[in-house]
């Protein structure tokens, strides 16, 4: 009789075929039983070879998978796969990411551990590289890992690397499949919050993940990201607080006492830098009325 899945590992990709393949390669190196997982896949009509690159290794792997395509959006390919999961939970890897071997094992751990816990996010940590680029966002997220580790109880659990319950999930309506851009996942956590389900980060697990390597893909990513927000902030009126303004220059601080790296001084840079680029993408969804009905 064949086993019910204990765990899904959805991965969402769209043009991502330089990085795709580590990511999948990472999760057939999962040292969780194979046969208590599922991979189920959603490519975004990916203009590239991406779709290729998967299919040739869902072909191959012993992990039972699956594929699907949309062209809707973040929320709905999300979506697709909490509406087919089997698995009693999810890990959400990403095209960019690669998972330590012992990540889906530790992550079912923690959610077995915690029958109130609906998402748990784990810490992030960047590939080392020699570009001054990637290597200020490894130090920002150096010291984002070290204010949120006593931390058990918080918001804004992405869904990169974070295992969710599939009953909450479901419980909760599952992803909001009218958001095309960033802020599916801060959504949902909102209706899991408000059922009563814990949110937690920090976790034992953690990931790598490839961090954008120039001022213009860096300035596209957080563009995209002020643009969901924008549609988030009109469903639930959360203030954009000025208070995060001071937030470069404390965790240059931070990354610097906990690395001694000189170059965490200029990492306010390029923090206010994805600001600006948050802000110009906040704008332009106000300007199309993104979020307003």
């Amino acid at each position: 009789m064949e086993k019910k899945p204990i765990v899904t590992i959805g991965l969402v990709a769209k043009n991502a075929q330089h990085t795709v393949g580590q990511a999948i390669e990472s999760i057939m190196e999962q040292d969780f039983p194979h046969e208590l997982m599922e991979l189920i896949i959603v490519d975004g009509y990916s203009k590239d070879a991406t779709f290729s690159i998967i299919q040739n290794y869902v072909s191959k792997i012993d992990i039972k998978g699956r594929i699907f395509r949309e062209k809707e959006g973040l929320g709905k390919a999300r979506q697709i796969i909490v509406e087919n999961a089997n698995g009693d939970y999810i890990v959400w890897v990403d095209a960019d990411m690669i998972l330590p071997k012992d990540h889906v094992r530790k992550q079912v751990a923690l959610m077995q551990a915690n029958p109130k816990v609906a998402i748990a996010c784990a810490r992030f940590y960047g590939l080392p590289e020699k570009n001054l680029l990637v290597e200020l966002q490894n130090l920002e997220w150096i010291a984002v890992n070290y204010i949120n580790k006593s931390k058990k109880n918080t918001s804004l659990a992405v869904c990169g690397g974070a295992i969710y319950r599939t009953k909450a999930i479901r419980q909760a309506g599952g992803f909001n499949t009218e958001i095309i851009g960033a802020g599916e996942d801060e959504e949902l956590e909102w209706k899991v919050s408000s059922l009563g389900w814990e949110v937690r980060k920090g976790t034992d697990a953690h990931y790598f993940e490839k961090r954008k390597k120039g001022w213009k893909a860096i300035w596209n990513q957080f563009f995209w990201y002020g643009y969901g927000k924008h549609y988030l902030l009109h469903k639930k009126k959360t203030e954009v607080k000025p208070s995060k303004l001071l937030e470069g220059f404390m965790l240059s601080l931070i990354a610097y006492r906990l690395t001694g790296r000189k170059v965490a001084f200029l990492l306010p840079i390029q923090y206010y830098f994805k600001r600006i680029a948050w802000y110009f993408g906040f704008v332009k969804a106000h300007l199309k009325g993104y979020g307003h009905t």
